[in-house]
């Protein structure tokens, strides 16, 4: 398996598929990755000579991937938390941030549903016991 980017990307598949494993590489900088170290698109990955390896490393090192995209997207997060905006604290209570409704939906964000003020009296343990009366 050839590692880019510290990642180990799949043989098997066509160069452009197997780019996208590299966390911040999507369709459009698969393509533009692939033009600037002038690869051909349909290549499997077990097919590239050490020379295309290279050349191919060189060309991923100029976008920004992997762990320097994570750090950045951490900072501008905390950024946004430390200065107190809106979206700061919508990350910090773990909300939807971009204006999606919360009423129904949202479960990615705000995980598994809880029902809540439904709970079951204990109608046995507080029943007086019935006295019948006599005619």
């Amino acid at each position: 398996m050839p590692r880019i980017a510290g990642r180990d990307i799949p043989e098997n598949k066509k160069i452009e598929f197997s780019l996208r494993y590299i966390y911040g590489i999507g369709p459009t900088n698969a393509a533009g990755i692939l033009a600037k170290a002038k690869l051909d698109t349909n290549k499997r990955t077990k097919d590239l000579t050490a020379e295309e390896l290279a050349r191919l490393q060189k060309a991923v090192d100029e976008v920004k991937v992997e762990g320097d995209l994570r750090k950045t997207v951490q900072q501008n997060i905390s950024r946004l938390k430390e200065i107190g905006s809106y979206r700061g604290h919508r990350h910090a209570k773990g909300l939807p941030v971009r204006g999606q409704r919360t009423r129904t939906n949202a479960r990615t964000k705000r995980g598994k549903r809880m029902t809540i003020g439904a709970l079951k009296k204990e109608v046995l343990a507080t029943k007086e016991p019935k006295v019948e009366e006599k005619k």
